[in-house]
């Protein structure tokens, strides 16, 4: 027959607590004592009671094997955060990307919705490096041909280039 399971809180009786206490130290001390020697491990366990009694178990030099955990602990941190750097730099080259897609996409929607005063200065600006006949800009808001009629609004310019 099996144990039942134990609900983990606190144990409010002194005498309890103080025999339960005796067990799992002692549970405790013998299984990192079986690890160490069972699996060659270095095994280091320290506990301190309510009443601030020590008891420790050791299979090395306790000192030696704390500064062994801190030298590790402190290796596993400067790694981590190398680790957390380098993703820092590959999420700032990604939001570079975006943010320079983002500004590509608004200058090419300011070029095909320019705003009012801004249309005729781009019309100037492409006749006097004569994409358009000097004629054109003569006849206000659209150009006449023939066949063809370029119109000026305020929602998109479609560019005819006549030879």
């Amino acid at each position: 027959m099996g144990r039942g399971k134990i609900e983990i809180k606190r144990i409010e009786n002194t005498t309890n607590r103080q025999v339960t206490f005796c067990k799992r130290r002692n549970g405790l001390l013998k299984k990192a004592y079986e690890l160490s020697v069972l699996c060659d491990a270095e095994v280091a366990l320290i506990v301190f009671s309510s009443r601030g009694r020590l008891y420790e178990y050791s299979n090395n030099n306790i000192k030696t094997t704390i500064e062994r955990y801190k030298k590790a602990s402190s290796d596993s941190a400067n790694t981590t955060s190398v680790i957390e750097i380098n993703a820092q730099e590959i999420e700032m080259e990604n939001e570079s990307v975006y943010l320079r897609t983002k500004i590509a996409e608004i200058e090419r929607m300011e070029q095909a919705n320019m705003v009012p005063g801004q249309e005729m200065n781009a019309i100037h600006v492409l006749a006097s490096r004569n994409f358009f006949p000097p004629n054109m800009l003569e006849g206000g808001n659209s150009y006449s041909h023939p066949d063809k009629k370029l119109h000026l609004g305020y929602e998109s310019i479609i560019l005819c280039i006549l030879v």
